[in-house]
């Protein structure tokens, strides 16, 4: 117990959890705007815009984080020049939230897709025969069903976005939980142990909530067909 009291009274842990459920909340409302108009191009009667959304959610699913993690810092920001604004250059943080919510949008889409599956196929054909156009049928019938359908999946997208906030690291992001224990291990390598558990707990009370909660409302909203 000492060895965890002088952990936490040593380094600012509450403060690296902070900074990554932040990271998370910003990458959570950013990739699920993109996801929904990535699964609206998708179903969208355009084959040029279904080729893209595919293409993008291809590329993204298939791509590992880290490569887009270390893109955003050395290509969007040093190279490209593309970080310009001051928001930028706050510790990365904002390129990392870019990076995760890019990542994080194909899986959204993908999610949203599983729901739209158990959407009827004659709620469509509802809609056009009311005269409802594409965005009317989609806003106002298709994707409400389609949230409810997709909460179970869109529950698990997010567990693995705060799981891959961590990754923030790799965009410089240095107050977050990852960094803060490699530098606790390299200061205190007789406590490994003791620094491990503290992460490890901390990551499992965030998660489980989110898994309850996920699986509470799938139940809750499910169409009883």
């Amino acid at each position: 117990m000492q060895d965890f009291v002088q952990l936490f009274t040593s380094y600012n842990i509450p403060g690296a959890f902070l900074v990554n459920i932040e990271i998370t909340l910003w990458s959570i409302l950013f990739s699920t705007v993109l996801g929904v108009i990535l699964v609206m191009m998708r179903i969208c009667p355009i084959h040029s815009l279904r080729f893209v959304a595919t293409a993008y959610v291809e590329f993204f699913k298939n791509m590992p984080l880290t490569i887009i993690m270390v893109f955003m810092v050395l290509g969007v920001y040093a190279q490209l020049k593309l970080g310009f604004s001051p928001i930028f250059s706050v510790n990365f943080f904002w390129l990392a939230i870019a990076g995760l919510s890019f990542y994080t949008a194909a899986f959204v889409c993908e999610s949203l897709r599983s729901g739209l599956n158990t959407v009827p196929l004659g709620q469509a054909e509802a809609c056009r025969a009311l005269g409802l156009n594409f965005f009317q049928s989609a806003f106002n019938v298709i994707l409400p069903q389609t949230f409810c359908g997709s909460v179970a999946p869109l529950g698990n997208t997010f567990i693995a976005l705060l799981k891959n906030s961590t990754v923030a690291a790799a965009a410089s992001v240095a107050t977050e939980t990852s960094t803060l224990m490699s530098e606790m291990i390299e200061r205190h390598a007789d406590l490994i142990v003791p620094i491990f558990l503290i992460f490890a707990c901390g990551y499992i009370v965030l998660i489980i909530p989110i898994g309850i909660l996920t699986t509470y409302l799938s139940n809750k909203l499910a169409v009883r067909r």
